[in-house]
C-alpha cells in the first residue's frame, strides 16, 4: 500500500511517522508547500518526497492523508474524490458550510472514503466515558461539562486563518460530545471574551469562550475553551448522571491544583500540548484508517460527522455574535435550507 501525505508540518510529521512504521503500509510519498521540509522528513523516514501535490496524484497512490493548512482541505478532498482515492483529512473539511457541503458532495458522488481526524474518539478516556453512558452505568445523564484549555496561544499570524475559537478548538468538544452521548445538540447559547492579549482582538477572535448546549433528550452540556491557560494543557469532560459521575482527563498530569487541605498535589509534569496529551489517539486513528482501506472495519468518523460538529460551531459563533440563543435547525444541513 502506497499513501500520499500532503503537508509535513507538526501533525503531518506525526502521521507520516506513524504510517511509515505501519506493517501494512509499503511506502509513502510526502509533499509540502515547503519542498525542503518534505524532503528532510522523507530522508529521515526513508520515504520519497514529491515536489508538489500534482506528483502525488500523477505518481500513483492508494490513498491520501491531508494535513495541510485548513484553506486547502476542501479542494484536496475534492481532487482525491475525483481521482477515486480514499482520504484521511485533519479537521475541519472547511471553515464554512458551503465549502464543507461542496466537498462532501464530491465524496458522495465519487463513492469514495473520507475519514476525518477527530482523534478524541480514539482516546482511552473518552472511549471509557462512552461505554459508561451507553452501558447505563450513569443512569439518566443530566449534565456534561467539557473544556479545552491551551497552555499558550498560537502564532498571531495564524489566528485570522483559524476560523475562530469555536470552529478551531471547541469543534473537538462538540464532536466528542455527540460521540460519547449518542445525542444531538438542539439549541446553543454562547459567548466569548477578548479581554486577554491584543492579538485576539486584532484577529477578530476571542481568547476565551463558553457555550451552553441542550441535547435532544434534555441533557444540558457546557463547553468552555481558552487559548491561554498557563498551568498547562487541560482537556477534560465530566459526565454526571442520576446514578454515577465519571471524568475524562483527570490524572497525575492534569494541570489543576486543589485548595483543599487533603486534596491531591499539583501535577509534577502537566501536559504541555495536544500532541503529547493525545499521542496514542493520533496513532490509533491512523491505524484505523489503514484498517478501513483494507476492508477490516467501517469508517469510524466520516465527513457527515465533521459537518455536524461544524454546524454546532457555526451556531455558537452566530449566538456569540448576535447575543441570542440559536437553534441548530437554523444552520443548513446537507444543503437543505434552514427551517422553523
Amino acid at each position: 500500500m502506497r499513501i500520499g501525505v500532503i503537508g509535513t508540518g507538526r501533525i503531518g510529521t506525526i502521521h507520516a511517522r506513524t504510517l511509515s512504521r505501519h506493517r501494512d503500509v509499503g511506502s509513502l510519498i510526502l509533499t509540502d508547500a515547503d519542498p525542503a521540509r518534505a524532503q528532510e522528513l522523507a530522508h529521515r523516514l526513508g520515504e520519497t518526497a514529491a515536489p508538489g501535490v500534482d506528483e502525488i496524484f500523477r505518481w500513483g497512490v492508494d490513498a491520501v492523508v491531508i494535513t495541510t493548512a485548513t484553506a486547502a482541505h476542501a479542494e484536496l478532498i475534492g481532487r482525491a474524490a475525483r481521482s477515486g482515492l480514499p482520504v484521511f483529512c485533519e479537521k475541519p473539511i472547511a471553515l464554512d458550510l458551503p465549502g464543507t457541503l461542496q466537498a462532501l458532495a464530491e465524496v458522495e458522488a465519487a463513492g469514495t472514503i473520507l475519514q476525518m481526524g477527530f482523534q478524541r474518539r480514539f482516546d482511552a478516556g473518552y472511549a471509557g466515558a462512552r461505554e459508561a453512558v451507553r452501558s447505563g452505568r450513569l443512569g439518566r445523564l443530566h449534565t456534561v461539562r467539557a473544556l479545552t484549555c491551551d497552555q499558550a496561544p498560537p502564532p498571531a499570524a495564524w489566528l485570522p486563518l483559524s476560523g475562530g475559537l469555536f470552529r478551531d478548538t471547541l469543534i473537538h468538544d462538540f464532536d466528542v460530545l455527540r460521540w460519547v452521548t449518542g445525542r444531538e445538540v438542539t439549541d446553543v447559547y454562547a459567548t466569548g471574551s477578548d479581554a486577554g492579549p491584543a492579538l485576539f482582538r486584532e484577529a477578530g477572535d476571542v481568547g476565551t469562550a463558553a457555550a451552553l448546549l441542550t441535547l435532544d433528550d434534555g441533557t444540558l452540556a457546557t463547553a468552555t475553551a481558552t487559548r491561554l491557560n498557563g498551568a498547562g494543557y487541560d482537556v477534560r469532560m465530566e459526565l454526571a448522571g442520576e446514578a454515577d459521575t465519571v471524568v475524562v482527563g483527570l490524572d497525575d498530569r492534569t494541570p489543576v491544583a486543589s485548595t483543599e487541605p487533603t486534596g491531591p498535589p499539583p501535577a509534577d509534569k502537566p501536559w504541555s500540548g495536544f500532541l503529547e496529551r493525545f499521542g496514542a489517539a493520533y496513532e490509533a486513528e491512523l491505524s484505523a484508517f489503514v484498517q478501513v482501506l483494507l476492508g477490516g472495519r467501517p469508517n469510524p468518523c466520516d465527513g457527515g460527522e465533521a459537518l455536524q460538529a461544524l454546524r454546532i460551531a457555526e451556531a455558537c459563533e452566530t449566538s456569540r455574535r448576535e447575543r441570542r440563543p440559536v437553534r441548530l435547525a437554523e444552520v443548513p444541513d446537507r444543503g437543505r435550507p434552514s427551517y422553523d
